[in-house]
């Protein structure tokens, strides 16, 4: 079986049994005694002194044809003709063509290529000329075998569409799929993007605890462990926002952080209990100066990867360019719904939603109504980038209310292609204000609601000592890398995505 894979027959035919696949790990270790025995174990080599890349080749072919290059990676092809072999090397940076032949390299070191399997790690040093079908390659006077694979590479057109495998085994599914990868590269240049943006803008970039004694920041469901030396139970981060703004009272004036929070909560294609964030907080200025940060923010990334600000996701054309829609909550809870809630009561709201058929769950204050209205018939249909501005004080215990309003909050989440990417407030400074919210939440919290923010005094003495006013806004880092590289699920643009564990019977 390894032999046909080594032959490179067409590999639809060559789906493998777990036993063919111990059968290949088995003839592979075999190989590698018998290296070891002639004392040429490949696992002791240290080091390997490259020159180029194959992309360095490719770019500078006339300057480099007839020149020696060191080149190494994983041998991904291999077609053995007799007395000479083309292969493809696969480095970190793309795919070359290697020409092996038995006169230039020896009789003794041919034969030992023909062992080596698709997989292994391999030295090439040799120089740089075009076959007589144009392909760049490098005819190699000198094969060195640098690590020894045993285990086969998944097939191209079965082994890969097992997406659990492919989540599980991240490290296969790099090897053997190039988009992937890249969907990496950019998910790296859209995190220094951020960063440079941010740099630009004159932010500093800080750093907070992630275990915490008390969860939050934010509305959700801790993960708990326990620290031993204290004997204290302690909570994974769910967001660092009473941190950052603990620094805006200290005197710092723009600061943010990107980094993995944790949340007990359920999986889907947009979340996963460990994710990427970026929070900012600025002083002086409200979430008038956030909305425009943040549409500043995601226009720099998608400049960066996509060359363009209109882009596609998942057959949807979505447009970031031009001044970005700001839509109050109750505005669009009335134009999706046709439910009033300016001026009303929640009285009046229920018998609306009753007029209209509109099944709403009993007892919500007015505030939560809107946000149910909001999640029921809003949400989906904000595929072009929207603020939705001027949250209910209800749910949102961390906001500034609006002087103009005082049932409302100057609070924004801004949503494309129906997902929510971000949130941000004018920040509550008021301490007496933010005691008396975290007292509502803690009642909400004694009715059995786990995801209610627990009281943080530390925060509220840190308050009374000052905050300027404030504007703060958070961003998932990961729904944008998705949105960016038109990836559908969270776990496309996780390296490693939780994934529950296999367990071997």
């Amino acid at each position: 079986m390894d032999e046909i894979r080594n032959n490179n027959l067409p590999v639809e035919e060559t789906v493998l049994t777990e036993e063919e696949r111990n059968e290949i790990r088995k003839g592979r270790l075999e190989k590698l005694r018998a290296l070891q025995e002639t004392g040429e174990n490949p696992f002791h080599r240290v080091r390997y002194d490259k020159t180029h890349t194959s992309s360095d080749i490719f770019a500078d072919y006339e300057g480099l044809e007839g020149q020696e290059v060191v080149i190494a990676g994983r041998m991904v092809s291999r077609r053995i003709m007799g007395k000479a072999s083309f292969a493809h090397l696969m480095d970190g940076n793309g795919k070359i063509q290697f020409y092996v032949k038995r006169d230039d390299v020896g009789e003794e070191s041919y034969a030992a290529f023909k062992t080596f399997d698709i997989g292994d790690i391999l030295g090439i040093k040799g120089f740089v000329f075009k076959t007589r079908t144009e392909e760049i390659s490098v005819h190699a006077k000198e094969v060195v075998l640098l690590s020894k694979s045993l285990l086969p590479l998944p097939e191209k057109y079965h082994g890969l569409r097992d997406t659990d495998l492919r989540y599980r085994q991240r490290y296969v599914d790099l090897i053997a799929n190039p988009d992937v990868k890249e969907t990496f590269v950019k998910r790296s240049r859209i995190v220094s993007g951020i960063r440079e943006f941010l740099d630009g803008e004159g932010f500093l970039e800080v750093e907070t605890p992630i275990l915490n004694t008390i969860a939050g920041g934010a509305t959700a469901r801790p993960f708990i462990t326990h620290h031993n030396a204290l004997d204290i139970d302690m909570y994974m981060r769910i967001a660092p926002e009473l941190y950052l703004k603990r620094c805006i009272v200290g005197g710092f004036e723009k600061v943010y952080e990107m980094g993995r929070q944790f949340r007990n909560e359920g999986m889907d294609i947009k979340h996963n209990p460990e994710f990427t964030t970026m929070e900012l907080y600025q002083a002086y200025v409200d979430y008038n100066a956030m909305m425009d940060i943040t549409e500043r923010l995601i226009k720099h990334c998608a400049l960066k990867v996509c060359n363009s600000l209109q882009i596609t996701y998942q057959g949807k054309d979505i447009n970031l360019d031009g001044n970005w829609r700001r839509l109050p909550m109750a505005e669009a809870v009335k134009e999706y719904s046709g439910v009033e809630f300016t001026g009303k009561t929640v009285e009046e709201v229920y018998a609306q939603c009753q007029e209209k058929g509109i099944k709403m769950e009993p007892g919500l204050s007015w505030g939560k109504a809107m946000e149910f209205l909001f999640d029921e018939f809003v949400e989906d249909n904000l595929i072009q980038p929207t603020f939705i501005i001027d949250y209910p004080v209800e749910i949102s215990p961390l906001a500034k209310r609006k002087p103009t309003d005082p049932l409302l909050t100057e609070r924004f989440e801004i949503f494309i292609n129906g997902w929510e990417f971000g949130n941000a407030f004018s920040e509550l400074n008021d301490p007496v204000d933010q005691r008396e919210r975290f007292m509502a939440q803690a009642r909400e919290r004694a009715k059995g609601d786990e995801e209610a923010q627990m009281t943080d005094d530390d925060f509220v003495t840190a308050l009374e000592y000052g905050m300027p006013p404030t504007g703060g806004f958070g961003m998932g880092v990961d729904r944008l890398v998705m949105l960016l590289t038109d990836s559908a699920s969270i776990r496309d643009v996780l390296l490693f995505p939780t994934m529950k564990p296999i367990v071997k019977k």
